[in-house]
């Protein structure tokens, strides 16, 4: 234990900050030892000395009672004498006269599956599954599951934002194919906290597996899942709220829930117990000991855990690359009020994600402080405070919120406006407001906007081109590289160090990254001394087996992305509309119009053209003889398809000859008959008369 307290230190940094963590670490670490210490007195009191490796094997837990009401099952008090869990679960039958456990809505009985049998004169056990959908080499877009026999459990369901390469797309969200395949399997829906990137995709799943399946999250979260359910019409989802320390059971599986810190009220990490040991998972995380509000990360519970034993965890990656410790959330709030009187004469503009509720409750506390007025403007902004509000994560006293077109009846100094856009979001307020394109507020010289956010990596062009229009406008603007307006939900180097020096997994898989991330955060789990074979890099689609003594590939399953447009879904990269809608936009769209009966051109083709560098008049004579050639050389008796076909083929080569270029070609075609074949109305016969 003292070459780890050892070796945790040895890395910080030399600020103060860092050696404030320090001793925290160090704490954590002896209070540890303490512990240990006081169970082997104890054992050897009693005559039954193991090692911690013994009781390790022998999965010896204390007692644990959830405190659950109506929220989840409640789980009986573990003896300290207990058998093995896996046993219990797969060997055991349970005791004639027992009280019956409590189950999901949805769950079905489980059938007696023996955890081994008997193959080739061997003994071969059946594994856990781990699946990820999504999160893995990509931030955004989290889904994992677990699975075993017939129960499986689904952690998050996120989505992600599209890239330029998805042309009218909204959102992105896992392949799930699987999932519904296997829906009648799964026991319950976990959330993690309440992102975009981690629930934003719930509707989705929902519209796709048994709607009664339950979905397990924090106050916040099912706060923030209720707007989403609203907006898709599903009102059957079967919603149950948790708190920290609490327990459910689904199936084979025994999720727990542990309070972290993150940007976001209400985050949780989950102690998953298996048949074969426990899978903890982050969840998104950062260790900060003075929160706005709420509890600080629970550093014991996470150690406690680590003292049964955790057989594999699921860390996130997204600061792994940063050295040191996360700021906390409580610096925010000293630079915003030291920015609130430097500017007191000047009318503030405060951009910032709408699902941070802890600095929008700062900024509320701040602006009461200095007796302004609060104005929220962007439609996730209002969603989030009306939330939050109902459940008491957020309090605004009565009469500090205005109407955003009423601002105008205030003097400058009266008011402070809280807008979406800190990531330049198109449509979001603060962009539309640098733009001038937002006439209910019109930035001035007397304006001091705060972005209170960091570029997420691809938005930094967005966010900068809205930074300069604002300048353009007059205003001045505070970002990230001038003050202290931002501290990151996650967690740095040093602080997963302290979350693997706890747990001390048997097996690490690092998740919620890019494929850098995921790398750097498996080589810093081998550097505090894990064996390479013990950490697994994963992949969307992948499926990883688990026993008590082995991590390893499995078969792979199908998985991907499937492109949101509207209220409707499509495969991403099968897709012939995406596939137009990328030609149309990168290469431009000719359209030539025809008109023919019985295989004969009636008249000059009608040649148009969108989005192409050159213009038609360039060559408008040669690819009207190109178009007519093309539609005579079928023959007489052809169809319209057949003359489609031939005048798209003879418009490209010519094209491409002329230009280097090959717009999509959109050939109408539209047959005519003659005269005679029409019949004859009665007026027309009168008139032979």
């Amino acid at each position: 234990m003292a070459e780890k307290r050892s070796d945790c230190l040895k890395n910080g940094n030399n600020n103060q900050g860092d050696k404030t963590m320090s001793a925290v670490e160090l704490a954590i670490l002896n209070g540890i030892e303490a512990y240990n210490r006081e169970q082997q007195a104890k054992k050897q009191s009693a005559g039954e000395m193991r090692t911690p490796e013994a009781m390790e094997e022998a999965g010896l837990k204390p007692r644990r009672r959830s405190r659950a009401k109506g929220k989840g099952t409640k789980l009986p008090a573990q003896s300290a004498s207990a058998a093995p869990r896996a046993e219990q679960t797969e060997r055991k039958p349970a005791a004639k006269g027992g009280k019956k456990k409590d189950v999901p809505r949805n769950a079905e009985p489980a059938q007696a599956e023996p955890a081994e049998r008997k193959e080739k004169g061997r003994r071969k056990k059946r594994p856990v599954k781990v699946l990820f959908f999504g999160g893995v080499g990509e931030i955004g877009k989290n889904m994992t599951a677990i699975e075993y026999g017939n129960d499986i459990i689904v952690i998050d369901a996120g989505i992600i934002f599209p890239t330029e390469e998805m042309p009218g797309i909204d959102l992105v969200f896992p392949e799930i194919t699987y999932l519904v395949n296997n829906k009648h399997k799964i026991r319950g829906v976990f959330l993690t906290h309440g992102h975009e990137d981690h629930i934003g995709g719930v509707p989705y799943l929902m519209k796709e597996i048994d709607p009664s399946t339950p979905v397990y999250g924090t106050k916040l979260t099912l706060a923030l899942v209720d707007n989403k359910l609203r907006e898709h019409k599903l009102n059957n989802v079967v919603e149950r709220t948790v708190s920290p320390k609490e327990s459910v059971k689904a199936g084979v599986f025994t999720v727990n829930f542990v309070n972290v810190n993150h940007s976001i009220a209400g985050a949780v990490a989950l102690a998953i117990e298996t048949p074969y040991g426990i899978i903890f998972h982050s969840g998104d995380f950062k260790i900060d000991l003075t929160p706005v509000a709420g509890a600080p990360i629970d550093l014991a519970e996470i150690a406690e855990y680590g003292k049964k034993g955790v057989l594999l965890y699921l860390g996130e990656s997204t600061n792994i690359e940063r050295p040191g410790y996360t700021m906390s959330e409580k610096v925010v709030g000293t630079t915003l009020e030291h920015l609130f009187a430097e500017n007191a004469d000047r009318r503030l503009i405060v951009a910032t994600f709408a699902s941070n509720v802890h600095r929008l409750q700062q900024i509320i506390d701040i602006a009461v402080k200095y007796r302004r007025k609060v104005a929220l403007s962007g439609r996730s902004m209002f969603n989030v405070v009306e939330a939050a509000a109902k459940i008491g994560e957020i309090t605004i006293p009565e009469g500090v919120l205005v109407d955003v077109e009423k601002t105008k009846n205030f003097f400058d100094r009266e008011i402070v406006i809280v807008s979406t856009g800190s990531q330049g979001e198109p449509m979001s307020a603060l962009t539309r407001m640098a733009s001038g394109e937002f006439n209910k507020v019109t930035i001035g010289s007397n304006d001091t906007i705060i972005i209170s956010a960091s570029p997420i990596p691809g938005n930094e062009r967005m966010i900068y081109r809205v930074i300069n229009n604002l300048y353009k406008k007059g205003a001045n603007v505070v970002y990230e590289s001038l003050e202290k307006i931002h501290v990151s939900g996650h967690a740095c180097q040093e602080e997963h160090k302290i979350m693997h020096t706890l747990l001390k997994p048997k097996f690490f898989i690092p998740v919620h990254g890019e494929y850098r991330h995921l790398k750097r955060h498996a080589l810093l789990a081998q550097q505090l001394g894990m064996k390479p074979a013990q950490t697994f890099i994963p992949d969307i689609g992948v499926c990883v087996e688990l026993t008590d003594d082995s991590l390893k590939q499995g078969d792979n399953f199908p998985a991907g992305a499937r492109l949101i447009d509207g209220a409707g879904f499509e495969d991403y990269g099968t897709s012939e509309v995406l596939k137009d809608r990328i030609r149309m936009s990168g290469e431009g769209l000719f359209v030539v119009s025809v008109a023919v009966s019985n295989g004969v051109l009636l008249g000059e083709p009608v040649i148009e053209s969108r989005g192409f560098v050159s213009g038609v008049t360039d060559f408008t004579r040669e690819l009207k003889d190109v178009v007519e050639k093309a539609a005579e050389s079928v023959g007489a008796h052809a169809t319209s398809g057949d003359i489609a076909g031939a005048i798209r083929r003879a418009v490209k080569s010519y094209l491409f000859k002329k230009t280097k270029q090959a717009p999509m070609i959109l050939p109408i075609v539209q047959e005519i008959k003659r005269f005679t074949d029409f019949p004859r109305t009665d007026a027309e016969n009168l008139r032979d008369f």
